[in-house]
C-alpha cells in the first residue's frame, strides 16, 4: 500500500511536469510578435540557443558515460560485505547507474523546455507582464515537479526492484545498496554543476567586459559575438547545472534517512516496519502535493508583486507541509523506537521534520534580503559602485561573509534539534525536511534563467525597450528566486552531509572521535583546505576560459568590417565552442579532486582522519558557498537596480 501510493505521488509530479510542458510548447511565438520579420528573428535566435545548449549537453554526457561506467566497475569490485549474502558490489553498481541516469534525464528535460519557454516568455512580454510571468514560471515547473517525480519514482521503482530480487536480504543491506542510486545522481551532479558553472560565467565575462565596458554597446546586443554563448550558459549552469545538483540532494537525503533508520524499524510487523522505512520517501510526495497546492497562488499583477509572489509559494507550500505531516507521522512511524542506545518517539520525528522545513524557509528568506535589491545590502553596494570597481567588491564581498552567519546559526540550531529528538536519523529528516519543498523551490529558481534568457532575446530581437524593462523585471526576481534556491540546496546538502558521515562512521564501527587525536585533527585541517582548493581550481578555470572568449571577441570586432556598426553579422558559433571546450577540459580536475581525495585519505590514515578530513571540508564548505553564492546574486541585482535608475 504504501509503495503503491509514493509510486502514486511521484507519478503525479511527472504528469504535472508534462502538463505545463505541453502548455508552454502550445504556445505559438507569432502571439505576441509585432510582424513576420520579428518571428524570424526570435524563432532563429531561439534556435542557436537551444542549439548550443543541447550540443553542450551531448558532448558532457559523453565524457560523463565513460567516467561512470569507470566508476561503476570500481564499486562493483570494491564494495561488498559477507554478512550480506549477496554481492553487493554489482547491485550497488547497477543502483549506481541507475541513478546517474535518472539524473542526466532530470537535466535534458530541464534544459529542453527552458530553452522552449525563454523564446516563448520573450514574445508575450509585448502582451502583457502577467503573460510572460505565466510562461516563465510554467516552464520553471516542468523542471521542479519532473525532476521530484524522477527521484520519487526511480526510488521507489529500485527498492522495489532489490526487495523482489533479494527478498531474503536484510533491509539495512538493501537501504545501503539502493545509497548508491544516490552517489550516480550526485556524481553526475558534481560534473554538471562545475562544467556548466564554468560555461556560463566564462561566456558572461568574455560578453560583458569586451561588450559593455570595452565597446559601450548595451548587454545582450546582437553585435556581441558571446551574447549567444552567454545565455547558452544561463541553461547550462543554472538549469542543467542545478537541476542534477538538487536531484542529488534528494536522494542523497532520502538514502541517508533510509539506511540510518533500517536498523532501527527492522524488528517491527508489517506493514508498520515497510511504512517506516519508506517514510522519508514519503515526505517527499507530501511535498510534492503541498507544491502543487501553493503554485495556486502564485498571481503577479504588477512589477512590484513578482518577487513576493514567488516568496509567497515557499512559505504555502512549508505551511501545507507542516500541517499535512503531523498525522503521517503519527500514521506511518511507530510511537516509539531504538536508535543505537537511545529511544526515540514519532513526535520527536515530527519536530525533526518541522525544524528542517523552518529552517529552509528561514534560510531562503536570509537570502532573498541580502540578494534583493527591494533591501539596503544590494543597495549599498550599489551606493559603492560610485567610487569605484574596488569599493564595490569590498563591499560585495563583505555582504557575502556576513550572509553566511545566520544560516550556519539556523543549520547548527537545527542540528542540535534533530539530535536531540530523533538521534541521527532525526539530522536526516530535517534534511528531508528542508528539501520537502523542493517541488515549488526548484519552479521557482528555474523560472530566473529563463526570464533572463527571454530578456538577452528580446535585446538581440530588438524588440524595444518597454518590453526589456518588463523581462528584467522578471529577471530581477529571477537573481534573488535562484540565489534562495542556492541556499535551500547548500543548507540541505550540510544536513544530508552530516547524516551521511554519521552512518560511514556507524557502519565502521568507529561511530565516536575523539578531536584531539592528532590525526583527526589532521584531517580537520585537510579537509577546511579542500573547498579553497576545489574554488581555486574552478575559478582559475573560468578565468582561463574567460581569456579566451575575451580574445576572439575583441579579435571579431577587430577583423569582422561593420559589426559594431550593426552592418555585419557575428561569429556566434565560434564562442560557444570556446566556452564548450573549455568547460569541458577545466571541469575534470576539480571534480575528481572531491573523487579521490576521501579514498585516499580513508585508504592511506585510516577512518579517524577520513572522519575529519568529511567534517572540516562540510563546515568551511558551507561558509564558503553561502557567502559566494550571495555575494554573486547581490552583484548582479546591484546591477539590475543601477539599470533600472
Amino acid at each position: 500500500m504504501t509503495v503503491g501510493i509514493i509510486l502514486a505521488l511521484g507519478i503525479l509530479a511527472l504528469l504535472v511536469a508534462l502538463f505545463y510542458s505541453r502548455r508552454v510548447n502550445a504556445i505559438s511565438i507569432d502571439s505576441g510578435a509585432s510582424s513576420p520579420e520579428e518571428v524570424e528573428k526570435l524563432t532563429e535566435i531561439s534556435s542557436a540557443i537551444a542549439e548550443g545548449a543541447m550540443a553542450f549537453l551531448k558532448r558532457e554526457y559523453r565524457i560523463l558515460t565513460l567516467f561512470m561506467a569507470i566508476f561503476a566497475i570500481i564499486i562493483m569490485f570494491t564494495v561488498n560485505d559477507s554478512r550480506s549474502g549477496v554481492s553487493m558490489g554489482i547491485y550497488s553498481a547497477i543502483c549506481f547507474l541507475i541513478g546517474a541516469g535518472t539524473s542526466v534525464a532530470a537535466g535534458y528535460i530541464g534544459m529542453k523546455i527552458a530553452t522552449k519557454g525563454n523564446v516563448r516568455t520573450a514574445a508575450a512580454a509585448r502582451i502583457s507582464l502577467e503573460r510572460a510571468f505565466s510562461i516563465a514560471f510554467e516552464s520553471g515547473a516542468v523542471m521542479g515537479f519532473g525532476l521530484t517525480g524522477l527521484a520519487v519514482v526511480g526510488l521507489i521503482l529500485v527498492y522495489t526492484g532489490l526487495t523482489n530480487f533479494l527478498p531474503s536480504v536484510e533491509p539495512h543491506f538493501i537501504m545501503e545498496i539502493l545509497s548508491g542510486f544516490a552517489l550516480g545522481g550526485s556524481s553526475v551532479a558534481l560534473f554538471g554543476r562545475v562544467g556548466g558553472g564554468i560555461y556560463t560565467k566564462a561566456a558572461d565575462v568574455g560578453a560583458d567586459l569586451v561588450g559593455k565596458v570595452e565597446a559601450g554597446i548595451p548587454e545582450d546586443d546582437p553585435r556581441n559575438p558571446a551574447v549567444i554563448a552567454d545565455n547558452v550558459g544561463d541553461n547550462v549552469g543554472d538549469i542543467a547545472g542545478m537541476g542534477a545538483d538538487l536531484f542529488g540532494s534528494v536522494a542523497e537525503s532520502t538514502c541517508a534517512a533510509m539506511v540510518i533508520g533500517a536498523a532501527s524499524f527492522v524488528a517491527l510487523d508489517e506493514p508498520l516496519r515497510t511504512s517506516a522505512l519508506l517514510f522519508p520517501l514519503f515526505v517527499s510526495g507530501i511535498g510534492i502535493v503541498a507544491s502543487l497546492i501553493s503554485l495556486f497562488f502564485i498571481r503577479p499583477k504588477t512589477e512590484e508583486k513578482v518577487e513576493g509572489s514567488l516568496k509567497n509559494a515557499l512559505i504555502i507550500s512549508t505551511l501545507l507541509m507542516l500541517v499535512a505531516l503531523y498525522p503521517f507521522t503519527m500514521q506511518m512511524l511507530p510511537a516509539s523506537f531504538m536508535l543505537g542506545e537511545r529511544m526515540f518517539t514519532n513526535t520527536g520525528v515530527f519536530i525533526t521534520l518541522a525544524a528542517g522545513l523552518i529552517a529552509g524557509l528561514a534560510i531562503g528568506l536570509i537570502t532573498e534580503y541580502f540578494t534583493s535589491h527591494r533591501y539596503s545590502p544590494v543597495r549599498e553596494v550599489a551606493d559603492a559602485s560610485q567610487t569605484g570597481a574596488a569599493t564595490n567588491i569590498i563591499y560585495g564581498l563583505s555582504l557575502g561573509y556576513n550572509s553566511a552567519v545566520i544560516p550556519m546559526l539556523i543549520l547548527a540550531i537545527t542540528v542540535v534539534i534533530g539530535f536531540s529528538f530523533a538521534g541521527m536519523y532525526g539530522i536526516a529528516m530535517a534534511a528531508i525536511g528542508m528539501l520537502g519543498t523542493i517541488a515549488v523551490g526548484l519552479t521557482i529558481d528555474a523560472y530566473g534563467p529563463v526570464s533572463d534568457n527571454a530578456g538577452g532575446i528580446a535585446e538581440m530581437a530588438e524588440m524595444g525597450k518597454d518590453i526589456r524593462k518588463r523581462t528584467d523585471a522578471l529577471d530581477a526576481a529571477g537573481n534573488t528566486t535562484a540565489a534562495i534556491g542556492k541556499g535551500f540546496a547548500i543548507g540541505s546538502a550540510a544536513l544530508t552531509a552530516l547524516a551521511l558521515t554519521a552512518a560511514f562512521l556507524t557502519r565502521a564501527q568507529s561511530a565516536s572521535i575523539n578531536m584531539l587525536d592528532p590525526i583527526v585533527m589532521a584531517g580537520l585541517f585537510v579537509g577546511a583546505a579542500l573547498p579553497f582548493a576545489f574554488s581555486a581550481m574552478t575559478m582559475r578555470s573560468v578565468g582561463k576560459a574567460a581569456f579566451a572568449m575575451i580574445e576572439e571577441v575583441r579579435r571579431q570586432f577587430r577583423t569582422i568590417p561593420g559589426l559594431l556598426e550593426g552592418k555585419a553579422r557575428a561569429d556566434y558559433s565560434t564562442c560557444v565552442d570556446i566556452s564548450t571546450q573549455a568547460s569541458l577540459k577545466e571541469m575534470m580536475a576539480p571534480g575528481l579532486m572531491v573523487i579521490i581525495t576521501p579514498l585516499l585519505a580513508g585508504w592511506f590514515f585510516g577512518v579517524q582522519m577520513l572522519a575529519g578530513l568529511l567534517i572540516g571540508s562540510l563546515i568551511v564548505g558551507v561558509m564558503l558557498a553561502i557567502s559566494m553564492a550571495n555575494s554573486g546574486g547581490a552583484w548582479d541585482n546591484a546591477k539590475k537596480y543601477i539599470e533600472s535608475g
